[in-house]
């Protein structure tokens, strides 16, 4: 059974409560350096399963909304986003074609199904504009093995192959696919120095032995 809002609140806090300045750090350098200049400027956003809103207060946007199960959420983000407490598998409280993106990051594997995951896919398509992109990071079981099980809230085991049949199910087209992107997990207290952060961003080559995670992007036809 998936978690209620008050069991997510004690497993973010359990999990990342120690090292959340650490993780706020590594996303400044993750927007800035990287996932800002995939995006672009003036677009409307939702980050997709936001937790504290490490990348949704950092992105540039004409628009910004935050949607997650987790109250927390709501008191992490910054003034100007719209929070979105819901079950993704649900309605959006969103029109059709209204987003230019929607960003999700180790989200999909905590969903307790794969009909949940083929319902949030639906809800993201609609949402967004022809042309607009649903950007998606997460651990790539086919890299990380069984270590991929050592969070409690892991459901569903997804590979950037995995993913991307499934975005192809839900009517996308695969615009990139990097199946070694970053590291698998912040959750277990190594905390390189920031600089080698920045630096691994600028060396792809090296994403082939360190990479554990995939980052797919689709795009609505």
């Amino acid at each position: 059974m998936r978690a209620n809002s008050q069991e997510l609140e004690k497993e973010y806090a359990i999990r990342f409560g120690d090292h959340a300045s650490y993780r706020e750090g590594v996303w400044e350098i993750l927007v800035h350096d990287y996932f800002q200049p995939l995006i672009g400027e003036n677009r409307v956003i939702l980050d997709l399963g936001s937790g504290w809103g490490e990348f949704i207060n950092r992105i540039r946007a004409s628009k910004r909304y935050a949607m997650d199960l987790n109250p927390e959420g709501a008191r992490r983000i910054v003034p100007g986003i719209t929070f979105l407490q819901q079950d993704c598998s649900e309605h959006w409280e969103l029109e059709d074609g209204s987003l230019d993106v929607v960003f999700t990051s180790n989200f999909f594997e905590h969903l307790p199904t794969k009909e949940h995951l083929a319902r949030t896919l639906a809800e993201a398509r609609r949402c967004l504009k022809t042309g607009g992109r649903l950007i998606c990071l997460g651990p790539n079981m086919r890299y990380v093995g069984n270590a991929y099980w050592d969070f409690f809230d892991h459901h569903l085991a997804l590979s950037h192959l995995s993913l991307t049949e499934a975005l192809r199910m839900a009517d996308f087209e695969i615009g990139e696919v990097i199946p070694r992107f970053l590291p698998y997990t912040m959750a277990d207290g190594r905390r390189p120095p920031l600089a080698l952060v920045r630096l691994y961003l600028k060396l792809p080559f090296v994403w082939r032995w360190f990479g554990h995670q995939f980052l797919v992007v689709a795009v609505k036809p």
